[in-house]
């Protein structure tokens, strides 16, 4: 049943490496995502590929001959349609910014199901990802780092979180099924049909809104969870 599990890897989970601005850590988050069973990846505005990025993908060059490019973020979110959108940031928030709230690698890697369609964004090597890229995740994964110097290279990041997410293949997680992207947005739009009728300040109405897709995000609920949400959701709109 291992394997298979590790077959789940190769087949669901999508990294996405945003504008790269250079070939070389394109070749490497290649070769670090062969040496933990990942295939797919998504190239978006990417520079050139050349020999650089061949160079250092080492055994991994079919990664690079079959990923796939878009014009944009949005263009990819479009047309890919995940179930789960991570992102990965060296600047986490802490409580006072809920769209930055983070899960440490581990903690994504022991909740995460691999039958979801899942899509890893990492950002710029410059400036990593935007507030609105990183505002359109599902979730958020920052490693813990020396305030020294907190930033890690992107390729090193990548190994980190793919390790994280290989070992826990060994935890048996069937017989649950995950909740789908589309459950997850209805919920999510029941919600804010919920918040809107409060009368809160436009503020507060994102910010709680917010909050809530974070929580959404971190559970990994199942479809079950997401169906008795809905109806529950669904009375109380009833009665406001």
């Amino acid at each position: 049943m291992k394997e298979e599990r590790i077959k789940e890897l190769e087949n669901n989970i999508i990294v996405v490496f945003v504008e790269p601005e250079t070939p070389g850590n394109i070749g490497f988050i290649a070769r670090t995502m062969k040496n933990f069973g990942l295939k797919k990846l998504v190239l978006i505005n990417p520079c050139k590929l050349d020999d650089e990025a061949y160079l250092h993908a080492m055994h991994a060059t079919d990664i690079l001959e079959n990923s796939i490019k878009f014009k944009s973020l949005n263009e990819m979110l479009e047309e890919v349609s995940p179930d789960f959108i991570i992102g990965t940031t060296g600047v986490p928030g802490g409580s006072y910014k809920i769209a930055r709230t983070p899960l440490r690698p581990e903690q994504f890697a022991k909740a995460l199901n691999t039958k979801a369609k899942i899509a890893i964004l990492f950002g710029r090597e410059g400036n990593g990802l935007t507030n609105d890229e990183i505002g359109e995740c599902d979730i958020i994964v920052s490693i813990p780092t020396s305030q020294e110097y907190p930033i890690m290279n992107v390729s090193h990041a990548a190994a980190i979180i793919f390790y994280e997410i290989f070992k826990e293949r060994d935890y048996n997680l069937e017989g649950v099924e995950e909740a789908s992207g589309l459950e997850k947005r209805l919920l999510v739009s029941d919600m804010e049909d919920i918040i809107s009728s409060l009368g809160l300040p436009d503020h507060k109405r994102r910010v709680a809104l917010r909050a809530f897709k974070n929580l959404i995000g971190r559970a990994f609920i199942t479809g079950r969870e997401a169906h008795t949400l809905k109806g529950i959701f669904r009375r109380i709109k009833n009665e406001l």
